[in-house]
């Protein structure tokens, strides 16, 4: 296998992220109300559960300790994280000042780190064959754009443009071609880290979900639409997932 086309598989995945940005780009972030922003966290959300399933399902399937070692370690590390920045009152980035910065670079720190796993993933999978290496990168692409839309949902209604949304998106997936060719070239070395990588990444990702995104969601819309919303975007996105071609 050629390791510039591991490379570029790897980039598309990255790339991939930043089309989460396309519905502010396309209707506006000022016809975007309230009440379908939190609808759109609530679908967000549902998005990463259904990511963080399928991650720890690959993880414990390749080593159940180590996954569930890593899960726990993943919710350490972005609760300490969370109470760390907390003490930054003043913090500012670009646009964004205070609790709404702090909330801006947890999300992108949660996506950056869990795509450090899927970068680990995508250059396994191709040293393991060409097929099976394509397909976990199309896997991969499919489910970055909901994160892209996560990251989006947090940042745009904030402030930032629907463009800068869309490079901080593609920006926490650059783990991913950074260390996929690393990962292809040294598949036994890497294959050990994997279920830990993919068990931190569920265990940060469901944090995220269930201790941001939802009780944003469930601030501006009625519950029975956020839950009606979330199960929508779980059933989706497994769907998407029992639908593609297996590797």
């Amino acid at each position: 296998m050629d390791l510039g086309l591991v490379f570029l598989a790897a980039l598309a995945t990255a790339l991939a992220t930043g089309l989460g940005a396309l519905p502010f780009a396309l209707a506006g972030t000022g016809r975007i109300g309230a009440g379908r922003l939190a609808l759109g966290n609530a679908a967000a959300a549902g998005l990463m559960l259904a990511a963080t399933g399928m991650l720890a399902w690959e993880g414990a399937v390749i080593g159940p300790v180590a996954a569930a070692l890593g899960g726990l370690a993943g919710l350490a590390f972005i609760k300490l994280s969370d109470t760390i920045l907390a003490r930054f009152e003043n913090l500012d980035i670009g646009a964004l000042t205070g609790s709404d910065a702090r909330r801006a670079l947890l999300i992108v720190g949660v996506m950056t780190l869990h795509s450090a796993a899927e970068g680990i993933g995508v250059g396994v999978a191709f040293g393991d064959g060409a097929p099976l290496g394509w397909f976990v990168a199309m896997a991969m692409a499919i489910h970055n754009i909901p994160e892209g839309l996560a990251i989006s949902l947090v940042l745009v209604p904030r402030g930032v443009s629907w463009r800068a949304a869309a490079w901080w998106s593609v920006f926490s997936s650059l783990p991913q071609p950074l260390l996929a060719v690393p990962a292809y070239l040294s598949v036994v070395w890497f294959r050990p880290l994997l279920p830990a990588g993919l068990g931190f990444a569920a265990g940060a990702m469901a944090w995220m979900a269930c201790a941001d995104m939802l009780p944003e969601a469930r601030a501006g819309a009625p519950a029975w639409q956020v839950l009606g919303v979330l199960a929508l975007s779980v059933a989706g996105m497994l769907g998407l997932f029992a639908l593609l071609p297996e590797g």
